[in-house]
């Protein structure tokens, strides 16, 4: 299973946790057999001798062979890639290290195991009640809070090499009401740059106390910047950290020639994959309520620029939620782009959607383990793997640990084409 083809290249290291990991989980429910018909007193040992040797080079057969299709899979995706193939080091790599990581789980199963026995049924099952109210009450909790002060410092991180912008058509300058320490740091990175070029305004999460006033103070900005002023204006629905694609930026620069405004409200500082499994509802209130009010205003003037829609991962999640169904989302829209949506759920009639049919992204999700994602109009940049029940979505849950980190142009990873393929009223 964990040599079978996936999405994306992978390094020896990950490779290896993949193999090693459910190599560990089959000697679990091996274990939990052999515990079972042992109670029946079956001993497969003793009954069945003769198979041992014959399934043993069975078994090695399978997994000579196994390596030397992933081998093969391996290296057309990265020739489809434009990365250097593997070898016999590869593979070298891959056997230590998951040999290692099945030793250590081995070794501490058996720890475990040794533990109970010397206590006994009653006093080990006491303990792990008593260890699991633990984790549960203490060690839990500290380990969230942890993880959200992480968070949190790393969006307060002052990044030297960014400059705070001079432009009044950015937040975070002098006449801004948005501090530049309060933008984020992503909200710095997409405000910061060359002056000329779109309107960019960012609120983050610490501009305002709450999610009304954050959008109040973003179509307030708006207003001051000029934005309004612009013939076309983009709504930019950021991921779970607050980013906002560079490439996105300088395609709408691209599309409009600079006649653009662009506008981002941060929700949440937790990367994508925590905010879409804990918050994801976060994205949809962030982008229903900032679209709204900057419909809203649009409506009041005499001067009206056409109004679009854009996010990519969560945030074309989030900017989707925002319509009842495709039709209202095509009337309240000038158009839409969604890059990357999370398993394809989103609304297309009208919208342009970007998907690499080696993003993870667009393939994951629970009702992968029984039947095959929907592709549709994704576009094949590399050998696509057969689907295969529950594999495939082993495969994919791993793949997506390194869906950012694939080439230009394959994986999860969007070029210009999030700004220049923005459809027309």
């Amino acid at each position: 299973m964990s040599l079978a083809p996936g999405l994306l290249p992978r390094t020896p290291g990950a490779q290896a946790i993949l193999t090693g990991l459910l190599v560990a989980l089959a000697l679990g429910i091996a274990g939990i057999v052999r515990f079972a018909v042992r109670r029946w007193d079956f001993d497969i040992n003793r009954r069945l001798p003769r198979v041992r040797l014959p399934l043993l080079i069975a078994t090695s057969t399978v997994i000579a062979g196994a390596a030397v299709l992933a081998e093969h899979w391996q290296n057309r995706l990265r020739e489809a890639m434009s990365t250097p193939p593997i070898g016999a080091d590869y593979w070298v790599r891959w056997a230590i290290e998951a040999v290692l990581i099945v030793g250590v789980l081995v070794g501490i199963t058996r720890a475990v195991g040794w533990v109970l026995r010397k206590l006994g049924w009653a006093r080990g099952v006491s303990l792990g009640a008593a260890a699991a109210a633990l984790m549960y009450f203490v060690a839990a909790p500290t380990v969230v809070g942890w993880r959200q002060s992480s968070y949190a410092g790393a969006n307060a991180v002052l990044d030297p090499a960014l400059v705070q912008p001079v432009s009044e058509t950015r937040s975070g300058s002098a006449e801004s009401a948005v501090s530049w320490s309060s933008l984020g740091a992503e909200g710095r990175k997409f405000v910061s740059g060359a002056p000329a070029g779109p309107i960019r305004v960012y609120v983050g999460v610490e501009s305002a106390p709450n999610l009304e006033s954050r959008v109040a103070l973003a179509v307030r900005e708006l207003e001051r910047s000029g934005a309004f002023d612009r013939s076309n204006l983009v709504v930019m629905v950021p991921t779970g950290s607050g980013w906002i694609d560079g490439n996105a930026v300088r395609g709408f620069d691209q599309r409009f020639g600079g006649d653009v405004a662009l506008v981002g409200l941060q929700y949440s500082y937790a990367p994508s994959w925590v905010t879409f499994v804990f918050g994801r509802d976060e994205a949809a209130d962030a982008a229903r309520a900032l679209f709204t009010a900057v419909e809203a205003r649009i409506r009041t003037l005499d001067h009206k620029p056409n109004l679009y829609l854009y996010g990519q991962s969560l945030g074309a999640l989030g900017g989707s939620s925002v319509f009842a169904d495709d039709a209202d989302q095509d009337r309240r829209t000038c158009g839409a782009l969604w890059a990357g949506p999370p398993a394809g759920q989103v609304h297309r009639a009208g919208a342009t959607v970007l998907a690499n049919s080696s993003d993870p992204v667009i393939h994951w999700s629970p009702a992968l383990l029984w039947r095959a994602p929907d592709l549709t109009g994704a576009r094949l940049d590399a050998p696509l793997p057969q689907w295969l029940p529950v594999v495939s979505f082993v495969q994919t849950t791993a793949d997506l640990l390194a869906a950012l980190n694939a080439p230009a142009g394959h994986g999860h990873r969007y070029g210009t084409d999030q700004g220049t393929a923005m459809g027309t009223c």
